[in-house]
């Protein structure tokens, strides 16, 4: 792990203990506006992996959309975020395994996984880590296996642009996010082939598709 890497990591780990009690209070107009009807997509991509690791579980949002059939492990970096996504796995009745880990430091053996995916993690991973934490991904998925993203990216549309510009300050406050990441060049320099990018919502939120070599 690069120097000042466990630093930054920590500190999105207390931001998101810090909100975990309030996280889908402030997230509910964004998941009934836009993230219900888009997350399904992110698994469209992984249907047929037997094991799949969901990095950024968060309070598990995406535990409806999970494959049937497949096995599914949920790491997040926030303690309080994992609690409140394993009372919502008993309420569904999903059988999931849930750790708390780092992306850039991941507790499993090379290969364990079929696929990968991760739901507006590296709008919140500074740039700088992200190469690091794709190829730790990578290293977990076997040769071939997917890796998929679903990000935000700025508009644009001068005026949707000049909306998420205002907003920006208090996404970075609040959640520790940007809307600037430079996640599409860190998939390139570690190593991974981006099959497929495309919005699937307005031009603000993009859908990645990676292929780890092999």
């Amino acid at each position: 792990m690069m120097v000042g890497a466990g630093k930054s990591i920590g500190r999105l780990g207390a931001i998101y203990d810090r909100i975990a009690p309030l996280y889908d209070l402030l997230d509910l107009p964004f998941e009934l506006g836009r993230y219900r009807a888009i997350r399904s997509e992110v698994f469209k991509e992984v249907t047929g992996a037997t094991r799949l690791l969901d990095c950024g579980i968060g309070t598990g949002r995406n535990l409806p959309y999970y494959p049937g059939g497949s096995e599914v492990t949920g790491i997040d970096l926030s303690t309080g975020m994992l609690a409140r996504a394993r009372r919502r796995a008993r309420k569904l009745g999903r059988d999931i395994e849930l750790a708390h880990a780092n992306v850039l430091d991941l507790p499993f053996a090379d290969d364990t996984y079929c696929a990968a995916t991760a739901t507006f993690l590296f709008c919140v991973l500074p740039d700088e880590l992200q190469p690091d934490a794709l190829r730790e991904i990578a290293r977990v998925v076997k040769p071939g296996g997917r890796i998929v993203l679903l990000e935000y990216a700025f508009s644009e549309n001068p005026l949707r642009r000049l909306v998420m510009r205002l907003w920006a300050p208090w996404i970075r406050f609040a959640y520790g996010a940007g809307f600037d990441r430079r996640t599409r060049e860190h998939i390139a320099a570690a190593g991974l082939t981006i099959e497929q990018r495309r919005f699937v919502h307005a031009d603000i939120i993009v859908l990645i598709v990676a292929r780890v070599p092999g």
